[in-house]
Formats: C-alpha cells, sequence, structure tokens
C-alpha cells in the first residue's frame, strides 16, 4: 500500500466517534479524517482542555487508528457565502449568534482561525475545507454581469481569507480547499483564479476530489498535473453520469440526490465514472504522499457496507511510484 487510507467523518456526525472508530478499524481503514462536528473533533474543547487532543489520539490508537487531517467544511462556507437561514442547521451556536449576516461572518471567520490552532494543537498540518463564495449565484450570467462583478466576489475570497491564512502561516498549517460547486473555485479557471488573488501563498492549497469534477465537464486529471504542488490533501469520491440525456440536467433540476431522472449522482467508488486508475498515476506524477481519504456518499446503498466496499476498492488500485525505469536494465552504464 502507497499511502493510508482513511474515512473522512463528516457524512457520519451523527454516530459517536467511538463507535465509529471501531468499524472503521473492523473495515480496514488505517484513520479518520475528523469532522469538526457531532462530537468528533470540537475545535473549542480542543483549545480550552488540556487534554482533549490526546483523548482522541488515544481512542484512535486503541482501534489501531491514526489521524491525519481535520475538516471544517461548514464553518468555512460561511466565511464567504450570502448568509441565509439555512446556515443556521449548519453551524454551531456560537458562530450564528444571533444569525445577522456580518456577525456570522465574522465569527465563521474567527472559528476558522481556531480550527488551525486546533489543528496545530492535534498535530495534524492539513485542514480540509470550504471558502463559500459571495458570487456563486451569478454563475449563470443572466441577467448580464455588470463590469467588476467577479472580481469584486474573488477580492472578497481574499480579504476574508488572507487574515484567516496569516493564522495557518503562524501555527504551521494549511488550509484546503474542497474545489466544489457553490465554492469560490470550483473548476480549473476558478482555482487557478483563487490562488492568484491569495497571490499563491502557501497556506492555501487544494483537497482534490475528483467527484465534483466529472460530470461538470472538467478535466478531474488535469487539474491534479496543474495544482500538483497544491494538493494538500486527497478525497476518493466516485460520481455517476448518464451517457444520454436525463430530465434533470446538470444542474440538477431541483431534485434530490437519488432521484432516476438526474444525469448524475455520487457513488459507492468503483461503481461511478472516474477512473481511479489514472487518478492514482497521476497522483504519483506529482508525487502525492497524504492520504486517500474516502468520502463515502452513494444514496442508494448502505452506507456501512459501502463504507467497507470502499476501502477495500482504494488499497485494491493504489500503488506506490516507482524511482527505477523497467527498461533501465537495457542500459550499459546502470549495470553493474
Amino acid at each position: 500500500m502507497a499511502r493510508p487510507v482513511t474515512l473522512f467523518t463528516g457524512q457520519w456526525a451523527d454516530m459517536p466517534i467511538e463507535e465509529l472508530a471501531a468499524k472503521a478499524s473492523m473495515w480496514g481503514y488505517d484513520g479518520l479524517e475528523l469532522a469538526c462536528w457531532g462530537d468528533h473533533f470540537n475545535v473549542q474543547r480542543a483549545l480550552n482542555e488540556p487534554d482533549y487532543c490526546q483523548n482522541r489520539h488515544d481512542l484512535l490508537e486503541d482501534h489501531g487508528l491514526k489521524v491525519f487531517a481535520i475538516s471544517n467544511h461548514l464553518v468555512g462556507q460561511a466565511v464567504c457565502d450570502n448568509i441565509d437561514a439555512r446556515h443556521e442547521d449548519i453551524l454551531p451556536d456560537h458562530v450564528w449568534g444571533d444569525g445577522d449576516p456580518d456577525g456570522v461572518k465574522a465569527r465563521a471567520a474567527q472559528e476558522m482561525k481556531d480550527t488551525a490552532r486546533a489543528a496545530a494543537r492535534l498535530g495534524v498540518s492539513v485542514v480540509n475545507g470550504f471558502t463559500g463564495s459571495s458570487i456563486w449565484h451569478l454563475l449563470y450570467a443572466f441577467p448580464p454581469l455588470k463590469p467588476g462583478m467577479i472580481d469584486a466576489g474573488f477580492e472578497d475570497l481574499a480579504n476574508r481569507w488572507n487574515p484567516i491564512l496569516d493564522v495557518f502561516d503562524e501555527v504551521g498549517v494549511q488550509f484546503a480547499l474542497e474545489v466544489h460547486p457553490t465554492e469560490i473555485a470550483f473548476d480549473i479557471a476558478s482555482a487557478e483564479r483563487a490562488l492568484e488573488v491569495l497571490d499563491h501563498r502557501e497556506a492555501f492549497g487544494f483537497n482534490y476530489d475528483p467527484s465534483h469534477f466529472g460530470y461538470q465537464g472538467v478535466d478531474y486529471i488535469e487539474f491534479i498535473h496543474r495544482f500538483g504542488d497544491r494538493i494538500y490533501h486527497a478525497h476518493m469520491k466516485d460520481v455517476w453520469w448518464s451517457e444520454k440525456p436525463r430530465a434533470a440536467g446538470v444542474f440538477g433540476g431541483h431534485t434530490s440526490f437519488g432521484n432516476r431522472e438526474r444525469f448524475w449522482d455520487f457513488r459507492s467508488i468503483g461503481r461511478g465514472c472516474i477512473d481511479f486508475e489514472e487518478v492514482i498515476r497521476a497522483l504519483n506524477r506529482v508525487q502525492y504522499a497524504g492520504p486517500l481519504s474516502i468520502e463515502w456518499e452513494d444514496s442508494g446503498m448502505d452506507r456501512e457496507h459501502g463504507a467497507e466496499e470502499a476501502c477495500e476498492a482504494v488499497k485494491s488500485f493504489d500503488f506506490p511510484p516507482t524511482d527505477f525505469a523497467f527498461d533501465a536494465v537495457f542500459d550499459k552504464d546502470k549495470q553493474a
């Protein structure tokens, strides 16, 4: 096995961490990517309780597991988003507060700074998450966009995230944006623009997840080659898309996941359209050595069956790169 295979706990936050750790160990995982919600990892407890982080390590170690990254997607979403009633459902009470949008954004920014500090205290070097976006609603440009509207959205990213990233720099932790629809970066072009507006600072990189690219028509292998030195973490998640038109197209038609009329849907690994052979080869080319973290989603499959199946699948198609060319045996200068 070339890399540790971990389970992202975000979709399992309804399950106590002790129960999930026991199951993940039984399913064959090497570690957990701890979500900062449910009882899996609490940012403020990590900062204020001296034994909290060590207790998390001890709990995982009891099941033969490690932690390589934490994730705070939900709070990160609120930093740049246009805040509405939906955010109350995903944010901690102390971040939501009275729901005033400016206050929510300020408290979300502070919580992301604290997340960097909590990650450092836990001893991990990567925080995965979202940035939110003030311009996602402008994706389809009608009525026509006024000059500067998109620029303003990226400037908003820089203004709100540079102070957060300053803290990441201070504590030696990197932020990995999961490039994803609804975020400021959702494809290759917007990811390049995000890097540019943040002056390519090293604290900001990407959590690579091919499932968010394929159905959009984005080259998910080219993303690896383009941003190899900025891939700080990798999610393994599969997605299926239809070869034929459907009633609900790329935009989803306001249907729920699992609806048979959808053009695309997330699937358990190996049951969708992502070519993971090429993903692994590309990750090897850019020398990515971090964990392969399974973000398991499939509306048509039992999740415990799927999590075990996915772990086995990822371990079967992962392989280490080589430092020896197979035809080097014919080079007389290199022969003994």
